[in-house]
């Protein structure tokens, strides 16, 4: 049983007895309600005794403006959520895609928190995740890019975030997966102790179906599905950080 409570863009779901915190951050445009997209996620941790704060969003083009502002966002949750319980808990800050980036490049630098998770880290150009644009900026005649762009995001992970406890998640059949990258950046500060796993699965893996699922509930695909979900959330939960 757990307890449900809206703080601002935040949905905020507390078990009777907290051993620590999850921070979501989802992907793009599959975050607009994150309780009903990462539904079979959040609960997961929830049965394993985890609170989770995660963050509604419809992403834009400055990237550095929505971490800033998740960030005060979960900011707030947590003073709620630590007052509430009486206690300072594990707090893990968990992405998904974009969502990575957002939490890569919160003002913190991830001080205030035990560790990051990040799972299917992506950080195309503009005109790669968003269809059409390529061909709308041709025709028009403008330039578009995310602020920070690819290159800098990389750059500022590297010169600025500070977090060195980092598990990466990467699914075996995920094309749009950077991870990659992420690991050669935050390989390169010191006293590094970043590590990535490898897991079965795509890009959507960590995402539910919604009412597909509720549909198909004793489809073999769904149970499938909803095996590597369970194996996601104990590799973060028993994660040692």
């Amino acid at each position: 049983m757990s307890t449900y409570r809206r703080i601002s863009e935040v949905s905020c779901q507390w078990p009777s007895r907290p051993i620590g915190l999850i921070e979501l951050i989802g992907g793009s445009y599959i975050s607009i309600k994150p309780e009903v997209t990462y539904k079979r996620l959040i609960s997961g941790f929830l049965k394993r005794n985890f609170a989770v704060h995660s963050w509604g969003y419809i992403p834009n083009f400055d990237h550095q403006l929505q971490a800033n502002y998740a960030w005060k966002q979960f900011r707030q949750s947590r003073k709620v959520f630590e007052k509430r319980v009486g206690l300072k808990p594990k707090s893990i800050k968990l992405g998904h895609s974009l969502g990575c980036k957002l939490h890569l490049l919160a003002p913190d630098g991830g001080r205030n928190c035990h560790g990051l998770v990040a799972i299917s880290f992506n950080n195309f150009k503009a005109d790669k995740s968003i269809p059409l644009l390529k061909k709308m900026s041709q025709k028009l005649n403008f330039q578009t890019e995310f602020s920070p762009s690819p290159f800098e995001t990389l750059n500022l992970i590297r010169e600025h975030y500070e977090q060195i406890n980092n598990l990466l998640i990467k699914f075996r059949n995920d094309n749009l997966d950077q991870t990659d990258l992420l690991l050669k950046s935050l390989k390169e500060r010191p006293s590094d102790e970043s590590k990535i796993i490898f897991l079965d699965g795509n890009h959507l893996t960590p995402v539910s179906m919604g009412l597909r699922e509720k549909i198909i509930k004793s489809n073999s695909q769904s149970s499938t599905k909803y095996e590597k979900i369970d194996l996601l959330v104990d590799q973060v939960a028993h994660w040692k950080i």
